[in-house]
C-alpha cells in the first residue's frame, strides 16, 4: 500500500480529534474523505503528512513512518492545504520555480505551460494582485506538476469557479491514470461521486462508513406512482428499503435494469422516476446535509 494508517489517533486534552482511523490507499486510486467541519478530515491529512504527532497508532507513506521518518515520507507527496499561505512578494512563476527547486525538479517545462493554459492563469502576475481563486490555481499547479506517487488535497475546490472545478477533477482522473494515488477531503458530494473510487465518511473523529463507489453506481432509487393504491404490491426482486404511501412506491434497486423495466411495464404506472442512488442518502445516515 502507498498510504497505510492503523489505529491513528489524535487527542487534544478532552477532545478526540481523530479516533483509531484505519485506512489503506493503493497507487492509481482516488479516495475521498467526507464529513462536516470538526469531523477529523484535516487532522487525518495533517497526521499523514507528519505535521502532527499521533497520540497513538501510526501511518506510513511508501513504507516511511509519517512522524518518525516524515521527511522521506513527504518526498512521495504533493499537498494542498485548505488555507493557503503563499509568498505574496513573488509572482506565480517565481513561486513555482522556488518550490520546484526545493524538490530539485525542473519547473519551467512544457507541462507547466500547458497547465497554465488549461487553468487560464497569468503566471507572471504578482501573487499580491491575484484573487483568492487565482492563488488557489497557482497552488494547484504546484501540486500537480511534480507527479508524485501521492497527492493530498484539503478542500481543493474552495474558491474555484465551476469551470475550474471541472478542470481540477479532470486533472485528478488523469493523475489516477498515471498511477498516482489521490486523497482529498470535501464537503461537495457531487465532486466526490464524480471521481472517487472509495469514500470514507467521518463523524466526530471516527470512521463510520467506507463506500465503494463502483457498488453505489449500480444502485438506483426508484419513485413510482401507480394508478391505484400500491398497498399489497410485491416489489421487484433486488428491491430494498421499500416504502409504500397511498399510490406511491419507493425503493432502492440493485438488480439488472431490464428486470426492473419489465416489472414497471406490468404495473399501472402513472409516473416514474429512476435515478442513481448517489452519496447523499448514505451521508444523511450520519450527517444532516447542510443547505
Amino acid at each position: 500500500m502507498l498510504l497505510h494508517a492503523e489505529s491513528l489517533t489524535k487527542v487534544y486534552g478532552s477532545l478526540t480529534a481523530l479516533d483509531r482511523l484505519d485506512i489503506d490507499v493503493k497507487p492509481g486510486e482516488i479516495v475521498g474523505i467526507l464529513g462536516p467541519n470538526g469531523s477529523g478530515k484535516s487532522t487525518a491529512l495533517r497526521l499523514f503528512l507528519g505535521f502532527l504527532k499521533p497520540t497513538s497508532g501510526r501511518s506510513a507513506i511508501a513504507g516511511h513512518d509519517c512522524w518518525n521518518d516524515s521527511v522521506n515520507a513527504r518526498e512521495h507527496v504533493s499537498y494542498l492545504p485548505g488555507e493557503l499561505r503563499l509568498y505574496e512578494n513573488m509572482s506565480g512563476v517565481q513561486l513555482i520555480g522556488f518550490l520546484s527547486d526545493l524538490r530539485r525538479q525542473p519547473a519551467f517545462t512544457s507541462r507547466m505551460v500547458e497547465l497554465a493554459r488549461q487553468f487560464d492563469i497569468e503566471i507572471e502576475r504578482p501573487l499580491a494582485q491575484m484573487s483568492s481563486g487565482m492563488k488557489r490555481k497557482i497552488a494547484l499547479m504546484q501540486v500537480l506538476l511534480p507527479e508524485t506517487p501521492l497527492v493530498i488535497l484539503d478542500e481543493p475546490t474552495n474558491t474555484l469557479d465551476p469551470n475550474m472545478r471541472d478542470q481540477l477533477l479532470s486533472q485528478l482522473i488523469a493523475a489516477k491514470k498515471r498511477g498516482q494515488a489521490v486523497v482529498f477531503s470535501s464537503h461537495v458530494l457531487t465532486e466526490v461521486e464524480q471521481v472517487c473510487d472509495r469514500v470514507a465518511i467521518l463523524q466526530r473523529g471516527r470512521l463510520v462508513h467506507w463506500q465503494n463507489m463502483s457498488e453505489l453506481r449500480t444502485v438506483r432509487q426508484v419513485h413510482a406512482r401507480l394508478g391505484h393504491p400500491a398497498e399489497g404490491i410485491a416489489p421487484p426482486p433486488y428491491a430494498q428499503s421499500v416504502s409504500i404511501n397511498g399510490t406511491a412506491i419507493d425503493f432502492e434497486y440493485a438488480g439488472p435494469l431490464p428486470d426492473l423495466l419489465r416489472w414497471l411495464a406490468d404495473m399501472d404506472v402513472a409516473d416514474v422516476k429512476i435515478e442513481p442512488m448517489g452519496l447523499s442518502k448514505i451521508y444523511q445516515r450520519f450527517h444532516r446535509l447542510e443547505g
